[in-house]
């Protein structure tokens, strides 16, 4: 008998995947547009602009980059343009420069479009101010009541990573950490960002006393112990960013994958302009680095 129930499963099994067939969803397609992902900090550094044409939902073919394009970012001002990389194309930098916090600022794309047609995008951003400095960085265990969720998923110790600083008071300021662990970025995508939208704790010091006492504290990423090394160089840069970003790496973030069915039903937020023409973001960030190093 327990065979023929077997036997009975086996061949329902194969009934159920002998009908199965590719669900193809039509997709509208529209007129290519114009990628940014465009920054501009307070650091004196080479600041990196990617442009390339959006493709349609079920194109494989290789991304095609923007070349030849005018690219700038001025205060009204002062002017500093962007230049092509002569290896990768696509990818546009400035000389060394850094922004000013608490100033506006508008980024310019001065291209043709894919049917080689001049178009002029623009996109604005207050650079926002930061804080003066993290005081320290502590790589400990969390003692609140979520410490055994990622503990018990990877059936191995825990150990996260704490920032300590005198937060501003403005509650509309995010901060974004962006980590780096012996030289390789850990933040390297949108996927992978954490954003610190400390709200109703604008004022405080973060992961201070009162936050420890309320186990309120924040961290800003977690670790493996038995991945972790004794000597394991850490560096932080804790980007101060608009909210707005915040809205839109979110959006990315919902709108992500590979399956229609599953993603967003609206579109991806977006500061280009003239609307239609390109999407993508400019983003200004202030930003200060606090550095450690892991000891077992």
């Amino acid at each position: 008998m327990k065979r023929l129930h077997k036997l009975l499963v086996v061949t329902a099994f194969a009934f159920l995947a002998s009908c199965t067939e590719d669900i193809v969803i039509d997709v509208e397609e529209g007129e290519p547009m114009i990628g940014v992902e465009a920054t501009f900090t307070d650091e004196l550094k080479h600041h990196e602009a990617v442009l390339s044409y959006t493709a349609d939902f079920y194109n494989k073919d290789e991304i095609r980059m923007v070349t030849g394009a005018t690219v700038y970012v001025t205060d009204g001002v002062d002017t500093v343009y962007y230049y092509e990389d002569e290896t990768l194309e696509g990818h546009y930098f400035t000389d060394l420069a850094a922004g000013h916090k608490n100033t506006l600022y508008r980024f310019c794309v001065d291209v043709a479009d894919a049917h080689g047609e001049p178009i002029h995008l623009f996109a604005e951003s207050l650079m926002p101010d930061n804080v003066e400095s993290i005081d320290s960085l502590v790589i400990k265990h969390f003692n609140g009541p979520n410490d055994s969720v990622p503990t018990v998923f990877f059936f191995d110790t825990i150990e996260w990573m704490y920032p300590y600083f005198q937060s501003l008071p403005d509650p509309s300021i995010v901060y974004m950490p962006m980590v780096v662990k012996n030289d390789t970025l850990l933040t390297d995508t949108l996927t992978d960002r954490m954003m610190i939208p400390v709200g109703g704790y604008a004022g405080y010091y973060i992961n201070g006393p009162e936050m420890q006492a309320a186990n309120k504290e924040i961290p800003i990423g977690y670790y493996r112990r038995s991945k972790l090394r004794d000597g394991d160089h850490f560096k932080v840069g804790l980007y101060s960013i608009p909210q707005d970003y915040l809205v839109f790496v979110y959006s990315m973030m919902m709108s992500s994958g590979s399956n229609p069915m599953l993603g967003a039903p609206a579109n991806v937020s977006t500061n280009i302009q003239p609307e239609g023409e390109g999407v993508g973001w400019f983003l200004t960030a202030s930003v200060v680095t606090a550095e450690t190093v892991f000891r077992k």
